[in-house]
């Protein structure tokens, strides 16, 4: 788990950074953004899908399925 979430940590901050770095760069601007913002998202589409993560429902601290 931690380990994953250092991968993904990384994977985010990464996309952070492509995003920054596009607007510096005089050729494929909107490339290198989206690219980051792609990066930036599917790492916290997998993090938020990790295995007891608070985001699941059957997980949640009543015990409830759905409040």
């Amino acid at each position: 788990m931690i380990l994953s979430f250092i991968f993904f940590l990384i994977l985010f901050l990464g996309g952070i950074w492509l995003m920054g770095l596009a607007q510096s760069l005089e050729d494929f601007q909107a490339i290198i953004f989206v690219a980051g913002l792609l990066i930036m998202c599917l790492s916290l589409a997998f993090m938020m899908r990790q295995r007891g993560s608070a985001t699941r429902r059957s997980n949640n601290w009543s015990g409830n399925a759905a409040e």
